[in-house]
């Protein structure tokens, strides 16, 4: 089901707030920027930012997965291939290193905040963490696992994604986050 018009404003404008803040965090540093400068930037009230993103960690963390309601995370995982699961996700949400369009390389700009900024690192473990908690009720309720096999395989998933992502970024050797995916995903199949 396709979001409506107040959701996709919503969407729209968070999306503006991270490119304004992102520009911020490249010219300035991510510790010298506030987020009275990022709304400020954005003609916006720094309650809307605290309100979309809650903190300015949040800012580089958000995306459209967060938003996902239930049912429509319901529709994206296959509890019977969850490897491919994550490979759609990763195919909807993060684009890939050729594309040139800005709103598409959102997530390819926010990457490096992900391993080089600590505070951001570690916000990312709590959002990763609420994925996880997220995903699991879901593979549950598919009938095919308990909720101890639900959560194992949600966190490999989750945080073995996370892990390929800073592989690629790490030691990029012209690899696309793709490659690395697919690399990360067989070693958990494998698994």
């Amino acid at each position: 089901m396709a979001p409506g018009l107040r959701e996709r404003k919503r969407r729209a404008a968070m999306r503006h707030i991270q490119h304004v803040a992102l520009d911020l965090f490249d010219a300035h540093g991510f510790q010298q920027v506030s987020v009275e400068q990022i709304a400020d930037a954005a003609e916006v009230s720094p309650s809307s930012v605290y309100r979309y993103f809650g903190t300015k960690e949040g800012i580089v963390l958000a995306d459209d997965f967060d938003s996902l309601s239930e049912a429509e995370l319901t529709t994206i995982i296959d509890p019977h291939d969850l490897v491919g699961t994550v490979r759609t996700v990763v195919a909807r949400f993060e684009p890939s290193p050729d594309q040139h369009d800005p709103e598409a390389n959102l997530a390819l700009r926010r990457i490096r905040y992900f391993f080089d900024e600590p505070s951001v690192r570690k916000a990312s473990y709590e959002t990763l963490a609420n994925a996880v908690e997220r995903i699991t009720p879901i593979l549950t309720a598919s009938g095919g696992f308990t909720d101890s096999e639900a959560r194992v395989m949600s966190s490999a998933l989750v945080f073995g994604y996370f892990s390929a992502v800073e592989q690629w970024y790490r030691n990029p050797a012209d690899r696309s986050i793709a490659d690395v995916l697919d690399e990360a995903l067989r070693t958990l199949r494998r698994l």
